[in-house]
């Protein structure tokens, strides 16, 4: 495997949440939009059991170019990530765009290009070098919904305490800490193994 050039050095924002959520990772600027993707679930300990897409605001035809898995019954045309590289798209000029997963929770997410670095030898990329904040459990409803669960968890006298609790443990496998967020323990999984899980 070819060692890349460069890399991007990229601010990955959870929209909606206070304190904010984000992350910062670096990426070769030779990635596809599911490389992307699949970096971003790890980072945020997503599980990929849910749909997403990048949305791209394309200035030349002011019409939304997105990308994802398709299905075949979206209102808009959706381009299979694996098949487009997010360099001719993604630039210090054009820096944003937009990330959402579970499109039932809509976790949003702003996409920003900080820089373009050249890469590092002996560094294996992708890599997590930031972030602040744990990011919400799969399936907790959406900005709304984790709020809910947070103020839930501060309270061991609600009648959902005990519920709550134990959901967490059964989702992530253990006790949650809405602060806690460590880079070192970010582990980015083989996209291609997760494309090839994800398609079947």
């Amino acid at each position: 495997m070819a060692l890349p050039k460069m890399v991007y050095k990229l601010k990955i924002s959870l929209s909606g949440t206070q304190p904010k959520i984000w992350r910062r990772i670096l990426i070769p600027t030779s990635v596809t939009f599911w490389e992307l993707h699949s970096a971003i679930q790890d980072a945020f300990h997503w599980n990929n059991s849910h749909l997403h897409m990048f949305w791209y605001d394309d200035k030349l035809s002011r019409e939304p170019i997105i990308f994802g898995i398709p299905s075949g019954d979206e209102e808009r045309e959706t381009l299979p990530s694996w098949k487009h590289k997010i360099s001719k798209y993604l630039n210090l000029e054009e820096p944003y765009l937009r990330y959402v997963y579970d499109l039932g929770d809509d976790w949003i997410h702003l996409v920003e290009v900080e820089n373009i670095l050249p890469a590092e030898k002996g560094v294996a990329y992708p890599v997590c070098i930031g972030g602040k904040m744990n990011a919400p459990p799969d399936d907790s409803g959406g900005v709304c919904g984790y709020e809910e669960m947070l103020e839930i968890l501060t309270d061991p006298a609600h009648e959902e305490y005990e519920e709550t609790k134990d959901w967490i443990e059964s989702v992530i496998g253990g006790t949650f800490d809405p602060k806690h967020f460590d880079p070192a323990e970010v582990c980015f999984m083989d996209p291609k193994q997760r494309l090839k899980e994800s398609l079947g």
